[in-house]
């Protein structure tokens, strides 16, 4: 027997190398891309031929204790092929959650949802605008120039904007 596991966590598949004998150990190290709705690990157990490999069975990992405490120690977990038992494979997994910082988004990101913030203190926060007729915001200090200020291009033009508080 030459068997091989494959991995899957929701789209993303990877392959162990090809081991041989009926008592394999592999002893690999895979990463995968955790996204939230992530609940399961397949590992799928084949064995390697000539021509078309076969299937010997496969198991399922649940990864919420992963999530929840960070690490599972290796720990058996059955193989089944057609709702039988053929065996079990021992796997021990590792959760490393990364912060995704400001600058893992691009600007169409950050703008296709409107208004964002964050901060690591109260004075370091910022805003962004959405560039949509509906997600336009203005600083105060941009608002008291819609209120009453002369804006930069009636000054080009040396006239003044008639506001309702003008007097006639």
């Amino acid at each position: 027997m030459d068997p091989y596991v494959i991995l899957t966590c929701r789209t993303q598949e990877q392959k162990s190398s090809v081991a041989s004998g009926s008592e394999p150990v592999w002893n690999e190290n895979f990463i995968f891309n955790v996204s939230e709705g992530a609940e399961e690990l397949k590992l799928k157990i084949m064995d390697s031929d000539i021509g078309n490999d076969d299937f010997v069975g496969e198991a399922e990992i649940c990864l919420k204790s992963v999530l929840r405490e960070g690490r599972i120690p290796p720990t058996a977990y059955n193989i089944v092929k057609n709702k039988e038992f053929c065996g079990e494979i021992k796997v021990g997994l590792t959760f490393n959650p990364e912060e995704r910082s400001s600058r893992d988004y691009d600007d169409r990101d950050e703008y296709s949802r409107g208004w964002k913030e964050s901060s690591h203190s109260d004075r370091d926060r910022t805003s962004r605008r959405d560039d949509s007729p509906r997600g336009r915001r203005h600083s105060p200090e941009r608002e008291r120039d819609y209120r009453g200020r002369d804006s930069d291009e009636d000054r080009r033009r040396g006239g003044r904007r008639r506001h309702s508080s003008d007097e006639d």
